[in-house]
């Protein structure tokens, strides 16, 4: 995938907030289409971001809300206060065959292995995920008609989409780190987007 230039950026702020915390990121294990609830301290950090949210938006009028289908993600939208829809390019990296394993773990059969650098047998690969990325930022394009925009996803696929936004590879996403229940701002210049805010909490 080359890094093509994104599409034409919306006029408001494009909020990404990633889930809290679940019983598998409190240990670093690879959560793709497994459906995880969140941790009492994931709640939390989800109402808080939702407090955090509300202080950076002020009075500006109701966002698009635009959320990953995974149980995860669902909740902590509710629990911080967002309504929306479900837009299935928003669910997280497909792990395939290491689905709820640690890197330390999986580093025992191949070494040096990351998610950006090397395959994910029987899962996705970077460039699969970036084009999900893309379809995201081209719905937010089009559909946010001078609004804010909320994205409710996951720590790998948000750090794709910021990558592809600003008109990066899909692997680029290993640049940005992101917490659970962070909240990103992208926004645009004259245009040009830009990050304008990583990882709030």
């Amino acid at each position: 995938m080359t890094a093509e230039k994104p599409p034409e950026w919306p006029a408001g702020a494009v909020y990404l907030l990633r889930h809290g915390e679940t019983e598998w990121s409190a240990t670093g294990r690879h959560t793709g289409v497994t459906d995880l609830s969140l941790t009492t301290r994931g709640r939390d950090e989800a109402r808080r971001a939702g407090e955090l949210l509300a202080r950076l938006r002020g009075d500006a009028p109701p966002p698009l809300v635009l959320t990953s289908p995974r149980a995860r993600a669902r909740q902590t939208a509710e629990l911080a206060g967002l309504t929306g829809e479900v837009v299935h390019e928003l669910a997280e990296w497909d792990y395939g065959d290491y689905e709820g394993r640690t890197t330390p773990e999986i580093r025992e059969q191949v070494p040096d292995w990351t998610i950006w650098s090397r395959p994910t047998p029987n899962g996705e690969t970077s460039a699969e995920v970036g084009r999900r990325a893309d379809a995201v930022l081209t719905t937010v394009s089009t559909r946010s008609a001078g609004r804010d925009v909320v994205l409710v996803s996951h720590g790998h696929l948000l750090r794709v989409l910021i990558a592809r936004a600003l008109g990066l590879q899909p692997d680029q996403g290993v640049r940005f780190a992101l917490q659970t229940a962070a909240i990103t701002v992208l926004g645009a210049e004259r245009g040009v987007p830009q990050l304008r805010s990583l990882n709030l909490r």
